[in-house]
């Protein structure tokens, strides 16, 4: 079985070939893995202190920031109903919540420091919206952008090109794909997020854009788009060698 799907995929012009990952890459790629896991648990962390404080009536921020003031204000609070051993409990879940921090922060400086020694990470985090955690992995996750043919490629490796659908000689679109990589199509549409907060109060060819489709289609639809652009201007960058460049408005 495996015979046969090698030589029907090397009879398929357009089939894909996933290149091997370098040790780079792959130590790379374990430094996200490990950061990601550590977020993951942390939200949790903190989705549980809100559980268990519920209990005793006291609101208990989403914020990661507020988060961790509220708790320390909580423990200091000595007017409070909680017992000795919930406030016991409390304690541990605040110093897990520093342990999480820490080790963060720890591989978030790993993160930017090995995206200012690369050069094409430096070229990719001149497009707004792409910082050390999007330019590092999008670079450790493509190894060679020439693989693509074009930007749309690269796009809809990632998911960010709309589903088509067709029938009786009509054809539409409907939501992005969603295939491919998550990871990079998650850190990709949080930087155009980050764009889009932003954008009314700037001038440039693309904030103006993005402010329109956001106007006409929806926030969520001017992200997706954004990010889509996001991915294109990375493969036209990396292949040209060129930074980014900030268009005015005509």
């Amino acid at each position: 079985m495996d015979a046969e799907a090698i030589c029907e995929a090397v009879q398929r012009p357009n089939m894909r070939f996933v290149g091997i990952k370098s040790v780079a890459q792959q130590e790379i790629l374990a430094l996200h893995r490990v950061r990601s896991l550590a977020v993951k648990n942390r939200t949790a962390l903190v989705n549980q202190i809100r559980g268990l404080l519920a209990e005793y009536g006291i609101v208990f921020p989403k914020s990661i920031k507020q988060a961790r003031r509220a708790i320390v204000l909580i423990l200091s609070d000595e007017s409070s109903e909680m017992s000795a051993n919930f406030r016991v409990i409390l304690e541990d879940e605040r110093d897990e919540l520093a342990h999480l921090d820490e080790r963060i922060g720890k591989y978030e400086r790993e993160i930017e420091a090995l995206a200012k020694a690369e050069p094409q990470c430096r070229l990719l985090m001149t497009i707004p919206g792409v910082g050390p955690i999007t330019a590092t992995a999008l670079l450790a996750s493509v190894g060679d952008v020439r693989a693509f043919k074009n930007g749309r490629e690269l796009s809809a490796w990632i998911g960010l090109v709309p589903n088509q659908h067709s029938t009786g000689g009509k054809a539409w679109l409907t939501g992005i794909s969603k295939r491919g990589n998550g990871y990079l199509r998650t850190l990709l549409i949080h930087g155009a997020r980050a764009v889009l907060r932003v954008a009314e109060k700037k001038p440039d060819r693309r904030s103006r854009w993005v402010v329109s489709v956001s106007e006409r289609r929806g926030a969520n639809k001017a992200v997706v788009a954004l990010a889509n652009r996001m991915a294109r201007s990375a493969w036209a960058m990396l292949v040209k060698q060129e930074a980014y460049q900030v268009r005015a408005t005509v």
